[in-house]
């Protein structure tokens, strides 16, 4: 029995300890996205320990040590991302604006029940839309909702990278940026509300270390992190929606966070996981979310599935130029982890990506 107490304990170790190596590497950045799951299996191979293993040697003593030590991190870890996490209630708060509603969806370039997504849209019909993974079939079939979503921006592509952008909102300006590769698209929209209010949406999709995708996470990291310096720069209230192909306590979302000085509403609210979408316990918060410390949210949630692999993303919420109440929520760059981020950026430029023109399933 100690030698199978030993060997899932190992496993769980592992997958606890590569994730705090800062390697960008795919084998050290996968095990992040599965945090909440190992903690769960840890701590239940610790408890199954202590109830059938009968004689506990000095070896059960010292791996159980080890277990309960990286369980202890793992939940202060992912405390925050918690609903007994304190926060600041946005129900108290006037409202200068109206609410705003957000879908932010990976529609998952392969799949073809375009009905399903329409049919929702035109249920919860949001202010703003973004889709990821759009392709030229995609782009066509959405046509049917640009009678309600007169604004919009289209970037159809057909290596998974592809990205729209629609709204009901006045806008100043929608645009195209490639910070760090001329195949990877974000969205950068100077909006209104309905009120006059003027916002900035920028939507992101980043490519994922994985092994059947990119070796590394260099151009993630440097995609979101150049995102974060020119959200930074960016004046009046932001809100940033899409696929980022990231866990919201991973290193570069943390850097992230606090280069762009945004929130994140899943603090103090719950994980929110949105990939995947067919596997509920293997279901990670990878869609992310971040906006300025004058917007508050009113709800932030996934919606039903619409034959991706990626539930969608849904946030409402209304703008406060005058309410200061969540400052103290916002963090910034320290200087040496400015030089980092600087780096991380640079690297991701440097980085020459693994992707086909033409994707394939």
């Amino acid at each position: 029995m100690l030698s199978v107490y030993s060997i899932l304990s190992a496993f769980c170790i592992a997958g606890s300890i590569l994730p705090l190596i800062p390697h960008p590497h795919w084998t050290f950045r996968v095990w992040e996205f599965g945090r909440i799951q190992i903690m769960i299996i840890q701590l239940a191979v610790l408890l199954l320990g202590f109830i059938f293993i009968e004689e506990k040697s000095l070896v059960f003593w010292s791996i159980s040590g080890i277990n309960l030590v990286l369980i202890i991190n793992h939940a202060i870890i992912l405390a925050p991302y918690t609903v007994i996490y304190r926060r600041n209630p946005s129900n108290k708060i006037d409202k200068d604006s109206a609410s705003i509603s957000v879908v932010s969806v990976n529609v998952y370039q392969f799949n073809n029940e375009y009905e399903k997504l329409i049919t929702l849209i035109n249920e919860v019909q949001p202010d703003i839309l973004l889709t990821l993974e759009t392709n030229k079939a995609w782009e066509n079939a959405l046509t049917k909702i640009e009678s309600d979503y007169p604004n919009f921006k289209k970037v159809p592509l057909e290596n998974t990278y592809g990205i729209h952008f629609y709204t009901k909102l006045n806008v100043k300006s929608i645009k195209v940026n490639y910070h760090i590769a001329d195949d990877l698209p974000s969205i950068e929209a100077a909006l209104f509300t309905k009120e006059g209010i003027p916002f900035t949406f920028f939507g992101v999709h980043p490519p994922p270390p994985s092994p059947t995708e990119e070796d590394n996470a260099k151009e993630r990291d440097g995609e979101l992190l150049a995102v974060g310096k020119k959200i930074k720069e960016t004046k009046g209230s932001v809100i940033v929606a899409g696929d980022f192909n990231n866990v919201a306590w991973a290193r570069s979302s943390l850097l992230f966070r606090k280069t762009s000085e945004l929130i994140d509403p899943r603090i103090g609210r719950g994980f929110v996981s949105t990939f995947h979408a067919k596997y509920r316990l293997l279901r990670f918060p990878i869609d992310l979310f971040f906006h300025s410390p004058d917007i508050f949210v009113e709800d932030f949630k996934t919606l039903r599935p619409i034959g991706s692999d990626h539930l969608p993303l849904f946030c409402s919420f209304f703008i406060n130029k005058e309410e200061e109440i969540q400052e103290e929520e916002t963090e910034s760059l320290k200087e040496e982890e400015k030089k980092e981020v600087d780096k991380i950026i640079q690297d991701g430029i440097n980085e020459e990506g693994n992707r086909d023109a033409i994707a394939t399933e």
